[in-house]
């Protein structure tokens, strides 16, 4: 499969999908997704598409949870 993106060839793979909503994130271990070996694009097929919008929606209960620390970038002018 040809990337969508960049033309690049693409692989068949386990990827972490990770998203954000605001205040709220969330990730999805070992997703199936074609990876584009050229500039590292996923693309998930409708099936999966489908599944993770119901992990966006709350259908399932995650299976652990993390603590991650958040910074500030400040940047002098």
């Amino acid at each position: 499969m040809k990337c969508v993106f960049c033309g690049g060839e693409t692989k068949k793979m386990f990827v972490t999908f990770n998203y954000e909503d605001e205040n709220r994130y969330f990730f999805v271990e070992h997703v199936p997704a074609d990876v584009c070996d050229r500039c590292g694009e996923k693309t998930y097929s409708p099936d999966v598409t489908d599944e993770l919008l119901k992990f966006a929606k709350d259908k399932f209960k995650p299976v652990k949870k993390l603590e991650v620390p958040v910074y500030y970038f400040a940047v002098s002018c």
